[in-house]
């Protein structure tokens, strides 16, 4: 039920998606404390967010993919408020969706980042991949926190086994049928 760009999957490696202009967002939400949000405030890794945070990052490499408040959106003019709320309507009720598939799962859905565009005819629409390289996702029948990390965590921590990580991801997926 989430408006998005995709049409159909016509092969296994190819999907005909609608065509939109990317808003220059990356739109993180958070269900518990961990990567920068941990550096730049000093919350314990794991500390469960509730209600979840949604926070906004202007895509943009040579700037270092910055934070950004309501009013430097504003300033910038990359959406109006109304685009703002609806994105994040709509990010919120991607979490929800996620988050109970994934917990289905045995993994919990620690973070995950979503892009957004805006249709020929002006639509907000989700535009974009889930995958573990753009979750966190944490094994929940693992207590050890290095090795219930399955994202690309395992990557930026140089804690190995990444292939192995994925594939459990991928089995437990597609053991389970989104609704």
């Amino acid at each position: 039920g989430i408006p998005n760009h995709f049409i159909a999957q016509v092969a296994p490696n190819q999907m005909h998606i609608r065509r939109v202009e990317i808003i220059p967002l990356e739109v993180v939400v958070r269900n518990r404390a961990a990567g920068s949000l941990c550096r730049q405030t000093g919350l314990p890794l794991g500390l469960e967010l509730n209600p979840p945070l949604v926070e906004f990052y202007l895509k943009n490499d040579a700037l270092g993919d910055p934070l950004l408040t309501g009013d430097r959106l504003r300033l910038l003019q990359i959406a109006t408020d109304e685009e703002v709320a609806q994105i994040t309507q709509m990010a919120l009720a991607v979490n929800t969706h996620l988050s109970r598939f994934f917990a289905e799962c045995g993994i919990t859905l620690v973070d995950f980042k979503l892009e957004f565009g805006r249709s020929q005819r002006g639509e907000i629409l989700l535009a974009d991949e889930i995958s573990p390289d753009s979750c966190r996702l944490w094994n929940q029948e693992e207590t050890d926190p290095e090795k219930r990390i399955l994202d690309k965590d395992r990557f930026r921590q140089d804690l190995g086994a990444i292939e192995e990580a994925y594939a459990l991801v991928m089995q437990r997926v597609l053991a389970h049928s989104i609704p």
